[in-house]
């Protein structure tokens, strides 16, 4: 496995805004697939005190080599002023995924 897959999560306003987000990573193949899942609720601290929302999760599956691309498309197209964008390593999985993912993107 030449490239190390990851999964990124980014919390997104509404499911427009993921889906938007989401198109213009797979159209330039620095992710491999996305899931957009609503109805998420969160609870954070916000400009000192506890605040929340109802968000929608975006969850994209590329390689660490595409992070900071990613990072960078994800800054310019979210509308948060502090976006929460963070990846995780996929440690295990299936063999064929893992190649399925390395020959769809572009890194």
């Amino acid at each position: 496995m030449a490239k190390k897959p990851i999964i990124i999560m980014v919390m997104c306003a509404s499911r427009k805004e993921a889906r938007r987000i989401a198109d213009r990573l797979l159209i330039k193949r620095l992710v491999a697939c996305a899931n957009i899942v609503s109805g998420v609720e969160s609870k954070f601290w916000w400009e000192g005190k506890i605040d929340s929302a109802s968000e929608t999760l975006l969850m994209m599956k590329t390689v660490k080599a595409n992070f900071k691309k990613v990072e960078a498309a994800v800054l310019s197209l979210h509308s948060y002023e502090i976006p929460e964008i963070i990846a995780a390593p996929i440690t295990a999985g299936s063999k064929s995924y893992f190649s399925w993912i390395e020959k769809s993107v572009r890194a």
